[in-house]
C-alpha cells in the first residue's frame, strides 16, 4: 500500500460513543459552569451549535477558533471574548467529568501502539470543532497519551471540517505527505470515506458506525475492532 500516516478518527473510533448522549452530558456540564456567570442556558446551547456551524462552514479563511469566537461574540457582543478565559479553564478542569458519557475499547488503545511501534506516523483526525485541550483530554480517556500522536486536529489549528476534503488536505500538506500514503480509519461515512475521493485509504469501523444517508458500505474496507487488527496485520 505504501502508507506511512495512519490518521484516527476520535468519537466512535479511538474513543466509544453514542453522539447524542455525550453532547446531552457536555452540554449540562457547560451549562454548569457558566450558568453563575449570567448565562441562559437555552441562549447558551444555541450559541454553541451557532458557532460549531460556523465551523463546519468554514472556507478557510479563517481558524475554526476564530469561526466559532467571532460568531459567538456576534450573538453575546464583544463582551463575550473576555469570557474565553472561562471555557479555556472548563475545558482543563470540568470538561473531564465528561468522560462517564464514552466508553472505552482496550483493542483501539493496542491498535494505536502497534502502529506506532512500527513507525507508522499518527494522526488524530477529530473534526476539529473542541480546543486541544479537550482534544487531549478525550485522548486520554480512551487510553491513549496525546504523545503517541505526531498532529492533533483542533479549532487553533484547523481551517476547515470534515466531509470538507481540505481539512484532510490542509493535515497532508502540514505534515508533508500524499494522500496515497495515508490510511483514514474512522467511524462517520460521510465524513471520514470521504477521504478516499483525495486517493488515500480508508477502513470504516463499524463498532459506532454514523451512515446518515444510508450508503452501501460494501464499498470500503470495513468491519469490528477485530476487523480493523486483521487489516491492519495484513496491509501494514
Amino acid at each position: 500500500m505504501g502508507i506511512t500516516t495512519i490518521f484516527f478518527d476520535l468519537d466512535g473510533t479511538l474513543l466509544p460513543m453514542d453522539n447524542d448522549v455525550f453532547t446531552k452530558g457536555y452540554f449540562k456540564l457547560l451549562v454548569q459552569k457558566l450558568s453563575p456567570y449570567g448565562y441562559d442556558p437555552q441562549e447558551l446551547v444555541s450559541a454553541i451549535w451557532k458557532g460549531t456551524e460556523a465551523m463546519v462552514k468554514n472556507d478557510g479563511s479563517q481558524t475554526n477558533y476564530d469561526a466559532f469566537w467571532k460568531t459567538y461574540a456576534a450573538i453575546f457582543g464583544n463582551s463575550a471574548y473576555d469570557n474565553i478565559k472561562l471555557f479555556d479553564d472548563f475545558y482543563s478542569n470540568e470538561f473531564d467529568k465528561a468522560k462517564e458519557f464514552c466508553g472505552y475499547e482496550p483493542q483501539i488503545e493496542e491498535i494505536v501502539h502497534v502502529c506506532r511501534n512500527k513507525g507508522y506516523r499518527l494522526v488524530v483526525a477529530a473534526n476539529p470543532i473542541f480546543p486541544m485541550a479537550a482534544q487531549k483530554s478525550r485522548l486520554s480517556w480512551a487510553g491513549i497519551s496525546s504523545d503517541c500522536f505526531e498532529y492533533i486536529s483542533s479549532y487553533e489549528n484547523s481551517h476547515f471540517c470534515k466531509p470538507d476534503t481540505r481539512y484532510f488536505s490542509e493535515i497532508m500538506d502540514a505534515m508533508n505527505i500524499s494522500p496515497e500514503n495515508c490510511l483514514i480509519i474512522g467511524n462517520d461515512v460521510n465524513e471520514d470515506m470521504i477521504a478516499r475521493s483525495l486517493g488515500a485509504f480508508v477502513f470504516l469501523l463499524t463498532n459506532y458506525i454514523i451512515n446518515h444517508d444510508g450508503k452501501d458500505i460494501s464499498v470500503y474496507p470495513n468491519g469490528n475492532y477485530d476487523d480493523l487488527k486483521k487489516f491492519l496485520e495484513s496491509n501494514i
